[in-house]
């Protein structure tokens, strides 16, 4: 499969496949019916779909488990408790089932939307759940991140990378781990660096610029990517697959950094100094998570209007990293 001999098969999608089965088999028969109609015609028909070879599903499969997970929970316990099924579900029963757990029961939206969709159940409404809290690193803390990871050695080159890239252009590790080598570009006369996240390419300035060059002519498990070297820019230990984003949170999580407060503050500082569509286009965000997130840290941005169609980072726009990766801690 991996020299192209075979149809490209998505072994998240396999995987899922038989995940589903798995959490299917024990089902009441009242509770799996709506589950798999839900799961199959729903998750595994969309994710099929958007599936390809440069494109793998780990992303879309992470999410679809998280929701028919919670809808599992909540059928299971509706028909246990009041003998009632999708169908006859009742907007008192969600109600109270929202109310009395962890926030985590909210994934339980996307089945009832599709519920509503198929005819199942016209009557239960979920509105969209705001998250009442919300970590961010103080700047301090994210530049001393930012030195530890660009000139210290309390990890190796991999995640060192991996690190900054989230620190520095609130990239989320899923997606980091997912990059291919040919997101980095190199000029050939002023041997700038530039990496693309979204629609075009951004800069890469020093010293990240030579700890990204350096790892891209050292990078590991190149002897598992035959023929040639692989595509990734952090290979994995199998070939012809990246390194698992599961190993890359782990280990940036053993050092103690918090990622999500690392994500959220590299999104601040951006947010700070340029509007929310130009950063959407360079990190790879859509317009309303941009604007969504500066409403939340309460940026002046939030109330930026932008009258294009399709809005671009022209040359007059510097990038924040240009400025705070080479700032001293005070």
């Amino acid at each position: 499969m991996h020299h192209g001999l075979l149809p490209h098969q998505d072994p998240y999608l396999i995987r899922f496949e038989a995940w589903i089965d798995d959490k299917l088999r024990p089902l009441p028969a009242e509770v799996a019916k709506p589950v798999e109609h839900f799961a199959k015609w729903h998750h595994l028909r969309r994710i099929r779909a958007m599936a390809t070879p440069d494109k793998p599903a780990q992303r879309p499969v992470h999410s679809a488990k998280q929701e028919i997970t919670e809808t599992i929970k909540f059928l299971d316990w509706l028909w246990q408790t009041h003998q009632r099924t999708a169908a006859s579900c009742a907007q008192q029963d969600v109600d109270t089932w929202l109310t009395t757990g962890p926030t985590t029961r909210k994934a339980i939206r996307t089945f009832f939307i599709f519920a509503k969709k198929t005819g199942t159940n016209m009557r239960v409404e979920i509105g969209h759940y705001t998250a009442k809290s919300r970590p961010a690193l103080p700047q301090e803390q994210r530049l001393a991140w930012l030195k530890e990871l660009l000139t210290g050695t309390s990890e190796s080159g991999p995640y060192r990378v991996a690190g900054v890239l989230l620190l520095l252009y609130a990239q989320p590790l899923v997606r980091v781990a997912a990059l291919r080598i040919d997101a980095v570009s190199i000029n050939d006369t002023t041997g700038a660096i530039r990496i693309s996240f979204g629609t075009h390419p951004v800069p890469v300035p020093q010293p990240f610029a030579e700890l990204l060059n350096q790892y891209l002519r050292n990078r590991p498990n190149l002897r598992t990517a035959s023929p040639g070297d692989s595509q990734w820019l952090f290979p994995g230990t199998r070939a012809g697959q990246h390194l698992h984003p599961n190993t890359i949170m782990d280990r940036l999580r053993s050092l103690g950094l918090d990622l999500l407060g690392a994500r959220n503050a590299a999104l601040d500082e951006h947010l700070s100094v340029t509007p929310p569509p130009l950063v959407a286009d360079a990190l790879g965000y859509s317009y309303q998570v941009a604007f969504l997130h500066a409403d939340a840290a309460g940026d002046a941005w939030s109330r930026y209007v932008d009258q294009r169609t399709e809005p671009r980072m022209n040359r007059g726009t510097r990038f924040s990293t240009e400025a705070e990766i080479g700032r001293e801690e005070p």
